[in-house]
């Protein structure tokens, strides 16, 4: 209201130098003039500020649908970035499980091998086992047709048959075997060709159901020792053995007089020297005769 009054005070002033009546008409048409004017002007201004207004209002409205639009956007990178993540975890895990289903099927067909190596075992532990007992048996047969036949052996060599008869008559020792007391000797003098190491001289004895003999007292070496009319060195049962003399029977040489000099030597083994009844250290390799003992059969 205030600028308007000024307008009007700008139209008075502006107004024609005439009669009143005329000034009043024309300061009237001014008045209504600058009135229209004004309220144009006004008018105009008021367009023009609308104008104005609705392009920053349209401004703003864009900018409002762009930031929610940038808004969706984040939120829709957010959620495919989440995607992305979820589904590298889930490949993640499939890839796992995969491989550990690939070892469980590995170690599952190991397990398969194994057992069906087991199994092929076990029957051939079977077919071992049975081929043993079959072979236990067939030893047991033998055995005791073995033990038959030195029953029968036995029987015959130490009761033999009477000549010209069916009656037995038995003895200590069997034919070839000398009786002392509660043993049986077999002084075995061959030639130096057939002579033997100590340990062939054993197995010789082992053969016969014997062994080299066990000398206990001063009455048995005697006996030994006045058996052989000649010299000669005869192997027994006594070698050295963790640097000690042992008889074969697991016993220690305990008679001092007896024990051989120089003292015991590894690999040395004991022969009796005939008529002169000494115990002598030699070499186990020398070839010598042997005496084997057993026990006499008791009638």
């Amino acid at each position: 209201m205030a600028e308007e009054e000024v307008n009007y005070a700008s139209v008075v002033f502006k107004a024609k130098n005439n009669s009143p009546p005329e000034a009043k008409k024309e300061e009237d048409i001014v008045y209504d003039e600058v009135k229209v004017r004004s309220e144009t002007t006004q008018q105009t201004g008021d367009t023009d500020a609308s104008a104005g207004f609705l392009p920053d209002k349209k401004a703003n409205n864009r900018r409002r649908r762009y930031q929610q639009l940038a808004c969706c956007l984040g939120v829709l990178c957010v959620i495919l970035l989440l995607g992305v993540i979820a589904v590298c975890v889930y490949q993640s895990k499939i890839t796992n499980l995969t491989a550990e289903n690939q070892n469980l099927k590995t170690q599952n067909q190991n397990l398969t091998t194994q057992n069906q190596n087991l199994k092929t075992q076990n029957q051939e532990l079977k077919t071992q086992k049975k081929n043993l007992e079959e072979k236990i048996q067939d030893m047991e047969t033998k055995q005791n047709e073995l033990n038959v036949s030195r029953a029968q052996w036995s029987i015959n060599a130490y009761c033999p048959l009477k000549s010209g008869g069916s009656e037995r008559q038995c003895v200590p020792c069997q034919n070839g075997w000398n009786n002392f007391q509660s043993g049986c000797y077999a002084f075995n003098n061959p030639e130096p060709a057939g002579q033997k190491p100590w340990d062939e001289a054993r197995e010789d004895c082992k053969g016969k159901s014997s062994d080299l003999v066990v000398i206990t007292d001063e009455q048995e070496k005697s006996y030994i020792s006045n058996w052989y009319s000649r010299s000669g060195h005869f192997w027994i049962g006594l070698r050295v053995e963790d640097g000690k003399w042992k008889w074969v029977d697991g016993s220690d040489l305990t008679e001092e007089s007896w024990k051989p000099q120089p003292p015991p030597t590894e690999g040395h083994c004991a022969t009796f020297v005939q008529n002169r009844g000494l115990i002598k250290s030699v070499n186990c390799s020398d070839k010598h005769q042997w005496i084997c003992e057993q026990k006499a059969l008791t009638v």
